[in-house]
């Protein structure tokens, strides 16, 4: 069996906590310093339209001259002395990835559940990611511990992009596509063992096509997407597992999806504060890592 976000009937396996790489840890610590960066109230003022592309720096123009007084010499950046503190790393928050997983219910509400319920055939699912920090998210996975593939980015999804927005949240399926089968992972008869990657960096990946280069890849691609990563690049998001990741999990569930939420996710609206919490935090254990990687285990009996 093998997992797809395109646009098509989704089929995925049973979700539990991948123990690769996680760490126990203090649940304040982990939770608190997650969710101290979401802001008191909710912004009511979303983009216009909700991108996942790279931000482009806008170009600051060169101020035109009047008279003949020489430019100003630039101040040369300077490392800081020993001893002390350098002004570009204070309060940089350590990389956390938050993940919520939904079931519909009989009424075809999204509800919470427990990512270790043994899940039958026919249930539908729903995942929610947050992040608490600007950067670029990828999905992969593998069956059986095979070849791995990219399930996100995708060429069909949000124009290939991947960047997301601290405590923008964003779910997998959408809950806006217009059929109602397309908006739920289906859990099918056939028994497999899949394993998805996370894998959430402050810059992209290097090897790894997204956005336009995505799009073009694909398009000319034999056999056709989802792509897949070559060894070496795979090799470093393996290496990156093993670095210490804590993790804090949820003890109550079955918590519909608030209408609040949902309008985040839609609206491309920042969590405030008073939003529902994450059933799942994995944070880096240090602000200096620039990368986080773990897993999720996606079993089907």
């Amino acid at each position: 069996m093998r997992l797809s976000i395109a646009l098509a009937v989704l089929v995925v396996s049973l979700m539990a906590i991948g123990a690769t790489g996680l760490t126990a840890t203090d649940q304040d610590d982990v939770r608190g310093a997650f969710l101290t960066s979401r802001p008191k109230e909710k912004s009511e003022a979303p983009p216009a339209k909700p991108t996942r592309r790279r931000p482009r720096p806008a170009a600051s123009p060169t101020p035109r001259r009047t008279d003949n007084t020489p430019a100003p010499t630039p101040t040369p950046l300077k490392s800081p002395s020993p001893g002390t503190v350098d002004p570009t790393k204070v309060n940089t928050a350590r990389l956390g990835l938050g993940l919520t997983l939904f079931m519909r219910d009989s009424n075809g509400l999204a509800v919470r559940i427990d990512p270790s319920h043994v899940f039958t055939k026919g249930d539908r699912v729903r995942v929610l990611l947050e992040t608490n920090s600007d950067g670029y998210l990828y999905i992969f996975n593998t069956t059986d511990d095979g070849p791995a593939v990219m399930l996100y980015p995708d060429p069909q999804l949000d124009e290939a992009g991947n960047y997301l927005q601290a405590h923008v949240p964003f779910e997998i399926p959408s809950s806006m596509n217009d059929q109602e089968r397309l908006r739920w992972l289906v859990f099918d008869e056939h028994a497999g063992n899949e394993r998805l990657y996370f894998v959430f960096t402050r810059e992209p990946l290097a090897g790894v096509p997204i956005e336009d280069e995505l799009i073009s890849t694909c398009k000319d691609a034999n056999p056709p997407c989802p792509w897949q990563p070559s060894a070496e690049v795979w090799a470093q998001v393996r290496k990156q597992m093993n670095e210490p990741v804590q993790v804090d999990k949820a003890k109550k569930y079955d918590r519909p999806q608030t209408e609040s939420e949902h309008q985040a996710t839609t609206r491309g609206l920042g969590l405030s504060k008073s939003d529902p919490e994450p059933s799942l935090v994995m944070m880096v254990a240090s602000s200096n890592k620039s990368t986080l990687v773990t897993s999720l285990d996606l079993i089907h009996k």
